[in-house]
């Protein structure tokens, strides 16, 4: 029977409680909700947090590796950092003997298929599990049924299955009703759907060995890379953006 993930140690001396898999995956949902088991296999797989394990090979986690865990997720959902980066973090924190702080968030229930109850579909930070209708996709962007059509037609948005939206949908929707309160007409997005299908065709060559592999553990190393990939071209072009106004901002 596992060790209840409830209780603490109260003494520097005594041992820390262990966690299953699953306990730890409820603990980090509270403010992760898109981590999945692949996921923390996928991180244990990249050196970034080592749990200990039983006899029988489960997985076992302390407080150490929970705090461990959500400090690399919470560094690449709100820094972007590619893995290298925080690895050589986390690196020089076991060299001086620190290491991030421990935090104890509420236990939450968590679905059979990895829902967080009370979490709404626009919360998620897995896009492509939101499913939403023309009607809620309109009312929640701001865009018309007019502008909904010619995103279409344009190809910036795209219903599967069809009648259907997902969280880029609605991304993207939001977006174009943003700029259009700047004057931006559709047509001045085509720009934005060439420059996404090239990064696309970049992207997909290096990651499509991976994806080929039967391995799991390949599969999760593929979305990560995809992930760090996006990220950093979010940040490439945010920078080059800013640096080519600044003539026109006369700094």
């Amino acid at each position: 029977m596992n060790e209840p993930a409830a209780s603490t140690p109260s003494g520097a001396g005594r041992p820390q409680p262990l966690m299953s898999i699953g306990e730890v995956l409820a603990q980090l949902r509270v403010d992760f909700p898109d981590v999945t088991i692949s996921k923390l296999r996928f991180l244990e797989a990249e050196g970034l947090v080592e749990p200990q394990r039983t006899a029988a090979g489960y997985r076992k986690y302390g407080w150490d590796d929970v705090a461990r865990l959500r400090f690399v997720l919470t560094a690449q959902r709100d820094q972007y950092l590619p893995l290298r980066v925080i690895r050589e973090q986390l690196a020089d924190w076991d060299a001086s003997g620190e290491a991030p702080e421990r935090s104890r968030p509420a236990l939450v229930a968590v679905g059979p298929d990895g829902e967080v109850p009370g979490r709404g579909a626009g919360q998620s930070a897995e896009s492509g599990q939101v499913r939403l209708s023309r009607s809620e996709l309109v009312s929640r962007s701001g865009i018309d049924e007019s502008m909904l059509g010619e995103l279409e037609r344009l190809g910036l948005v795209v219903s599967d299955p069809p009648g259907w939206y997902d969280g880029d949908a609605l991304i993207i929707a939001r977006a174009v009703a943003g700029l259009s309160a700047y004057g931006f007409q559709p047509r001045h997005l085509r720009g934005y759907r060439t420059a996404a299908d090239r990064e696309v065709g970049l992207f997909a060559q290096l990651v499509a060995p991976l994806v080929r592999q039967s391995d799991p553990a390949a599969r999760a190393r593929a979305a990560e890379t995809a992930r760090e990939l996006v990220a950093l071209s979010q940040q490439l072009h945010a920078a080059l953006v800013r640096v080519g106004l600044r003539s026109t901002l006369g700094r």
